[in-house]
């Protein structure tokens, strides 16, 4: 078996987002070693507000994601409003307005689309409740890549419906955990050492 290390984690969330978030990050510690970027379907008009949110409710870092930005470990990246959020090769953050995706803008596809191709097995991605199939095609082209792969259990989800669209899409999806569990699984994934491909 060799060790396995993992440099960025992926989030989709719709519906039901802002207390699936703050119940995840709350449980992380501030000295959380890799990065998270997150997508989060919002009204175009939302502005910076979910970030400015969850900043106050978990020792982690959370900022609204900015255009060249480098990934920073235990920093939360928020994308804003009505733009897309990529994740460049070089490991920087992208903003674009091209047309939607899935009918969404953001779309959490073309953040895992990118960060998959980016980071490849180093790659967490994680799907979270929400009331669309956006992520569904995301989340295979981050198995496809040999990323590591996350579905909150539908039954803990306020809406049910992408965590279900992704699991129909992806069926040996690596863990489907309830919400409250996540947390303590990223923590040990990302801890040096701790696991293991066989």
């Amino acid at each position: 078996m060799r060790e396995r290390h993992f440099s960025c984690i992926v989030i989709g969330v719709s519906a039901g987002g802002l207390k699936a978030l703050t119940s995840l990050f709350k449980s992380l510690p501030a000295d959380f070693p890799v990065p998270t970027v997150v997508v989060q379907h919002e009204k175009a008009d939302s502005g910076d507000l979910l970030a400015e949110i969850l900043d106050h409710r978990t020792a982690l870092s959370v900022r609204t994601a900015e255009e060249k930005e480098k990934l920073k470990d235990g920093v939360v990246y928020i994308c804003p409003a009505d733009y897309h959020l990529l994740i460049e090769e070089d490991k920087t953050l992208s903003l674009s307005v091209e047309p939607k995706v899935n009918f969404a803008r953001p779309s959490i596809d073309v953040l895992f689309e990118t960060a998959a191709i980016a980071y490849g097995k180093e790659l967490i991605a994680i799907i979270l409740t929400g009331a669309s199939s956006d992520g569904a095609m995301g989340l295979m082209k981050v198995m496809e890549h040999g990323g590591y792969s996350i579905i909150q259990d539908s039954a803990t989800a306020y809406s049910s419906y992408m965590p279900e669209a992704a699991l129909r899409a992806c069926p040996d999806v690596d863990d489907i955990l309830p919400l409250q569990e996540i947390p303590s699984r990223l923590i040990s994934l990302c801890r040096k050492g701790s696991f293991c491909d066989r």
